[in-house]
């Protein structure tokens, strides 16, 4: 199930994407969509800053009154969250900003079903990729699947690990050493001492300040 949040101020825009969607499922039968619909940037971005609301793919788009879409993409980033985005918009102006936050497609208003379908092909394969880096560790409760780069930083307790996240903690029962078998497949992951394991692409986050 792929969980697409779409955002647009204008109703008939969203029934829009909403009909290519369901066109779009029609074509991929293997795959399921479900769509929520957002009619404003700061609700969107307030859903996942207060419920860790992490949908799969963004629809954006970047003209709205108040937060624009480039905006609510900005600010997603900076909570974290690294789902592929794909903006739609009447006009080209804003394009260079678009890819400045990974957009993988920017498309310019009207929509036609060839584009939207190219450009949700590329966003499923994109996360298709990033489900299949995710790594697994077991929680009270079951297994939890975890995206690498998710992790800033992972600290030995005894005969636990506490993973700190960009939106949350985890604690697993592991060692280091155990864990940074697993970790030390990903480049980006560093030891440092006995106790600690340090992604260095998140080691600037302001998560770090708190």
């Amino acid at each position: 199930m792929y969980v697409i949040a779409v955002c647009d101020d204008e109703e008939k825009e969203l029934d829009e994407i909403e009909s290519f969607l369901a066109r779009y499922q029609e074509k991929n039968k293997e795959a399921e969509f479900k769509m929520e619909r957002f009619t404003s940037g700061e609700a969107l971005v307030q859903r996942a800053r207060e419920e860790n609301y992490t949908p799969d793919i963004l629809l954006l788009d970047i003209f709205m009154p108040g937060k624009t879409g480039i905006e609510a993409a900005e600010d997603m980033r900076e909570l974290g969250f690294s789902m592929p985005i794909v903006f739609f918009t009447t006009s080209t102006e804003y394009a260079l900003k678009a890819y400045g936050v990974d957009a993988v497609q920017y498309l310019v208003k009207p929509l036609g079903q060839e584009c939207f379908f190219h450009a949700m092909d590329s966003a499923i394969q994109q996360v298709s990729r990033k489900k299949e880096s995710q790594i697994a560790v077991k929680i009270s409760g079951g297994l939890r699947q975890i995206w690498p780069d998710d992790i800033i930083y992972c600290e030995s307790q005894k005969n636990y690990q506490v993973l700190y996240l960009f939106s949350e903690k985890l604690k697993i029962r592991m060692t280091t050493g155990n864990l940074w078998e697993i970790l030390k497949e990903y480049s980006q992951f560093r030891r440092c001492g006995r106790a600690f394991i340090l992604n260095h692409r998140g080691v600037h986050s302001p998560m770090l300040a708190s």
